[in-house]
């Protein structure tokens, strides 16, 4: 997966958005006002995603790619190397795994405005 294809991913689910608060070179992607996904366009080969902890440990242990969030809160985020054994299916189950633990998190009436039942 190559950055280009994570913003269109990322920007595909519902209510996405992206901004650069933290300057020029971090790209971030909200849901709900939230922080769900963030991208480094320095290299565009890596980024930090909101993992469950006991899934973090798991990734971590399985795949070198996977490592601790950095300057993140460690035992939520993982900073994620996109060029190594993930394959494109895999990186993009873990952006859904972010953005649903950021979607859960939002109000119930957010999530309703967001997400129509």
């Amino acid at each position: 997966m190559n950055i280009e294809e994570l913003r269109d991913y990322a920007l595909s689910l519902p209510a996405a958005e992206e901004s650069f608060p933290f300057g020029e070179d971090t790209l971030v992607f909200k849901v709900g006002g939230k922080v769900f996904l963030l991208a480094n366009l320095n290299d565009g080969q890596h980024i930090n995603a909101k993992c469950d902890p006991e899934r973090a440990v798991e990734l971590r242990e399985q795949y070198t790619e996977v490592q601790p969030g950095y300057h993140m809160n460690k035992k939520h985020w993982n900073t994620v190397y996109m060029s190594g054994a993930l394959n494109y299916k895999q990186l993009c189950e873990l952006v859904d795994h972010s953005y649903q633990l950021v979607f859960t998190s939002l109000s119930k009436k957010l999530q309703a405005e967001i997400r129509p039942v």
